[in-house]
């Protein structure tokens, strides 16, 4: 879900609990603290043939699909994990563009086998959630019902230091914030004035949504789709934020005993909303306590956008961290969970998605596709698949 236009941005477990997204039976224990700055400092070792790994025909027909659409990226991008450069994945990319002449399943099988060799980073301990793209209740325009302003990007908004911030904090990348009557730079309205009609009548409603809870959830995945009365469908996706501080409501609420054990709410995303949702008032003031507010713009791509700036693809994308996956390279999982094991390519990035062997699966839109994310936390070993030769290559550096 680079809080850019893409989904991930901070999603829905950074919001709930402080990690990705929040399953059914209670938080997920978040990944440990990475032990180096990427993926070459924490250590690579050779893993087995990807012929051995039992990958599907369908699984790597998928992944071939949303490797070709990444190499574009992958091979104009700097690596920060420290383990290739965009002229190594060359050989891949350019195979990839017209491989298999039918372009069967079975093809894409061979083309992994033949190209990629695997490689373990660290102890290869791998934790898995997911994400998804929601769909709401929303429409174009404001009508009976329809009444939570989805706000496009202030021009006001710009960034530099607050005048409230002393001269030894000025420091790493500015802030962002709005000038004042006197021209000062002050922070940017915070989540409650904004609800309080800070930004009304100023013509930067791009859309309206039906419910504030529900568009709640979607500013935290930072991305998603509007359905009116009608049927038609609008996307939107991350234009920008307020830059004020993000609360994680979840786990809030859980210290505060609004959620969880002794509680008819349990701790999950759903347990959540039916909290917020029982108690209007109460509900209103702790969202508000998350102080970030999201800025949307339609989209009009076939899908939603990851950091790598390709769409990402139900049960192909993943979200990594960059400093220890290459962002557009090819990630086995072998988990505890059936639906998260499998080809997957690093696609996107997220918040909470941090250190090696970390990762948040992405299923799409629709019922089932929330379902699943929100019940996603998986454990398991991680493979990287790097063009052939690398894992020798970095040994005799």
């Amino acid at each position: 879900m680079q809080l850019r236009s893409t989904l991930v941005a901070i999603s829905l477990a950074t919001a709930l609990a402080g990690c990705r997204m929040v399953p059914e039976s209670g938080l997920p224990t978040p990944a440990p603290a990475p032990v180096a700055a990427n993926a070459l400092g924490a250590g690579l070792v050779a893993g087995p043939s990807v012929a051995s790994l039992g990958i599907t025909a369908a699984d790597a027909g998928a992944a071939l699909a949303s490797f070709r659409e990444s190499c574009p990226r992958l091979l104009a991008r700097s690596d920060a994990s420290g383990l290739t450069s965009g002229s190594q994945w060359e050989t891949a990319c350019t195979a990839a563009r017209g491989w298999g002449g039918g372009g069967t399943a079975g093809d894409a099988l061979a083309f992994f086998d033949r190209y990629f060799e695997t490689a373990r980073v660290g102890d290869g301990s791998a934790f898995a959630t997911g994400y998804y793209e929601p769909e709401i209740a929303g429409s174009r325009t404001r009508r009976v019902g329809y009444d939570v302003p989805v706000y496009g990007l202030p021009p006001e908004l710009e960034r530099g230091w607050w005048e409230e911030t002393p001269e030894h904090e000025r420091t790493g990348r500015q802030q962002l914030g709005r000038r004042d009557a006197a021209g000062r730079l002050v922070p940017y309205y915070e989540r409650g004035e904004i609800e309080a009609g800070a930004l009304a009548n100023r013509g930067l409603e791009i859309a309206w949504a039906a419910d504030p809870v529900e568009f709640f959830f979607l500013q935290i995945q930072g991305s998603g789709r509007l359905r009116d009365p009608e049927g038609r469908v609008m996307r939107i996706g991350y234009a920008g934020q307020n830059g004020r501080e993000y609360v994680g409501i979840g786990k809030l609420m859980r210290e505060r005993g609004l959620i969880g054990e002794g509680t008819p709410y349990p701790t999950s995303m759903q347990g959540i909303m039916a909290y917020l949702r029982a108690n209007p008032d109460a509900g209103r003031a702790i969202m508000n306590e998350n102080k970030s507010w999201v800025f949307f713009k339609e989209l009009t791509g076939d899908g939603p956008l990851g950091a790598l700036g390709v769409p990402v693809r139900r049960e192909s994308s993943v979200a990594a961290d960059p400093a220890f996956v290459p962002l557009g390279a090819p990630v086995w999982l072998r988990m505890d969970r059936n639906e998260a094991s499998g080809l997957w390519i690093a696609q996107d990035t997220g918040g909470a998605i941090k250190g090696p062997n970390r990762f948040d699966t992405f299923w799409g839109a629709g019922e089932d596709a929330r379902a699943i994310a929100g019940g996603m936390s998986a454990r398991g070993q991680a493979l990287l698949l790097l063009p052939k030769g690398t894992v020798a290559r970095l040994k005799a550096q």
